[in-house]
């Protein structure tokens, strides 16, 4: 917090891991890791895109193309983040004991998790598929592990250290990571050895799926009941309601993709098991994500009409949803039925609408330098004045 005093003109700051106001490092001081739902909603944009029930010519060409930008951004942001820690460690530290910044740690496992992911569905048609395997390898492997930490330390962090107010659906970015290794883990398993290697990373997989899936269960009641009791969340944080739909539709995804692994690696009982579990899982939970969907949609035009303007939470419009995309491209492949193909290509036109608005601010505000600014200081107590009398 910004002391109320003026400062004197001839001292510098010295707070300890502080960088002078002239050097470099000075940019990503409060870069946070929130930054990284932008390599993930970009991620997902190519991902969900291979995926559609459409034959679009140059359709995979540009999902190859923004599969790309995300590889590229997530290096760039990997590099600024570790600057971050190696100059800035006090804001570092300040990032984890604070209960609204800490969740975001989250972002991280699914950042590596999508890009790695997009390597195997996409990217290989540009880096071939021993490149594309070993790229997701090292980025599935360092995610999980980054998802699992944060799936614990976030938590630990909230009961231990933070003192929270109300309940926040960021909540669930920590929890929701193992979702999505559970998710992007069997596009790994056929190159892997027949036999024990195969069926261990799946049903560690299937682990990390009920990981994610109790924990999240857990979560929500107390983000409805926040909503139901304190009222709508404030503006700058209201589209973080779209977060929700991130384990709804990466647990439907990840149903659907054991449902296409699970016959070559797994007897039959447990193979037809995850088939009909797909869809009897998938469907109702796909329904709930679009009650949900519409809910968020409502306050989020409520927000606007209030004056929400951009904030960074406007990267919530983009993962989350993408989720929804890939969770009905697997029902529709599943069922056959057409209402889901067409509901998968809606949900993408609105991925893409989130997308290009939210990065489209996003560099706006790179450039203006305003969204690295550090928090505006605290207005200055009025002096009090001493009327002179004559």
């Amino acid at each position: 917090m910004a002391s109320l005093a003026p400062p004197l003109p001839a001292v510098r700051a010295t707070t300890p891991g502080a960088r002078p106001a002239g050097s470099p490092a000075r940019h990503v001081r409060h870069l946070g890791p929130n930054w990284y739902a932008s390599v993930m909603g970009t991620a997902i944009v190519a991902n969900a895109g291979a995926g559609l029930p459409l034959d679009l010519p140059g359709l995979r060409t540009a999902c190859a193309a923004v599969w790309a930008l995300s590889l590229a951004m997530l290096l760039v942001l990997v590099a600024a983040r570790t600057a971050h820690w190696i100059h800035h460690r006090d804001q570092a530290r300040a990032h984890l004991l604070d209960p609204a910044m800490a969740p975001f740690y989250g972002c991280l496992s699914m950042a590596l998790l999508a890009v790695g992911g997009g390597a195997m569905i996409v990217g290989r048609d540009w880096i071939g598929l021993p490149a594309a395997i070993a790229l997701d390898t090292v980025l599935f492997t360092t995610g999980t592990v980054v998802g699992l930490a944060a799936a614990v330390g976030v938590p630990y962090l909230m009961v231990v250290h933070h003192k929270i107010e109300n309940a926040s659906p960021v909540w669930l970015l920590p929890v929701v990571a193992p979702m999505v290794s559970a998710a992007l883990g069997p596009l790994l398993v056929p190159h892997l050895p027949a036999g024990q290697a195969q069926e261990t990373l799946l049903l560690a997989c299937w682990a990390m799926f009920g990981v994610s899936l109790l924990a999240t269960l857990v979560m929500l009641p107390l983000v409805f009941g926040r909503l139901v009791t304190g009222g709508p969340l404030p503006l700058a944080l209201t589209p973080t309601l779209f977060l929700v739909l991130g384990p709804l539709g990466q647990s439907t995804t990840t149903a659907n993709n054991f449902a296409d692994v699970a016959p070559s690696v797994l007897p039959a009982p447990y193979a037809h098991g995850f088939a009909s579990f797909a869809v009897l899982y998938g469907v109702p939970v796909m329904g709930f994500a679009l009650l949900w969907l519409a809910l968020a949609g409502a306050m989020v035009l409520r927000a606007r009409r209030q004056g929400m303007g951009f904030a960074m939470t406007f990267w919530a419009f983009t993962f989350p949803v993408g989720t929804c995309v890939t969770g009905a491209e697997g029902i529709a492949q599943h069922t056959g039925l057409a209402a889901f193909r067409w509901l998968a290509i809606g949900l993408y036109a609105m991925l893409l609408a989130a997308w290009l608005v939210a990065g489209s601010h996003t560099l706006r505000g790179l450039f203006s330098g305003a969204l690295l600014a550090g928090p505006a200081p605290a207005a200055s107590a009025p002096r009090r004045e001493t009327a002179r009398t004559r």
